[in-house]
């Protein structure tokens, strides 16, 4: 897969919060090209148009206007923040709703849509409910647009830290308990 992006604070709380603490949400979004494999990073939005067709429509450097393969890369695949790779062919949110993903502790990452009352769903189950509690969208919104895939954090860009090696131990006890 090559749509990645990185977690960080929300716009909303400030960069003065601490990486790894209560939640981490993506804060950069990245697409690599497909002829160079250089990273350049774009807006959300474009980033979600982009993932929804990735696989028929795969991106180029020279998408950007006045952008080659030959210029330097906006951003660097490395550990000096923590990666995440999207799905491909994710359909886009529909109006009205926002796509959230967010890491809770270096090893969970949830996916949630804000609907268009501001409540979260985090589940198509949580989409048919509201679409019941809210019938004038069942026109424009079925939960077959929203995907809940889990995205997967790229393990090498925070192995070097130690909460990310105490959640995963925890979460690998865990498993190993419920066997």
């Amino acid at each position: 897969m090559t749509t990645g992006s990185t977690l960080g604070s929300p716009p909303s709380q400030g960069s003065q919060r601490k990486r790894g603490s209560t939640k981490d949400y993506v804060a950069l979004y990245a697409v690599q090209c497909y002829k160079c494999y250089k990273w350049s990073t774009v807006p959300k939005e474009e980033f979600e148009t982009l993932r929804e067709n990735f696989t028929k429509d795969p991106w180029f450097c020279s998408r950007r206007p006045d952008c080659s393969c030959e210029d330097v890369a906006d951003i660097e695949y490395d550990s000096s923040r923590i990666w995440v790779l999207d799905n491909p062919n994710i359909p886009k949110p529909p109006p009205g709703t926002e796509r959230l993903v967010i890491m809770s502790d270096y090893s969970k990452i949830d996916t949630y849509y804000v609907m268009p009352n501001g409540k979260r769903a985090r589940c198509a189950g949580d989409v048919d409910k509201f679409l019941e509690a809210n019938p004038e969208y069942k026109n424009r919104i079925s939960a077959s647009d929203f995907s809940f895939a889990p995205l997967k954090v790229v393990e090498e860009t925070v192995s070097h830290n130690s909460a990310w090696k105490a959640a995963k131990a925890k979460k690998q006890e865990k498993a190993e308990a419920q066997k």
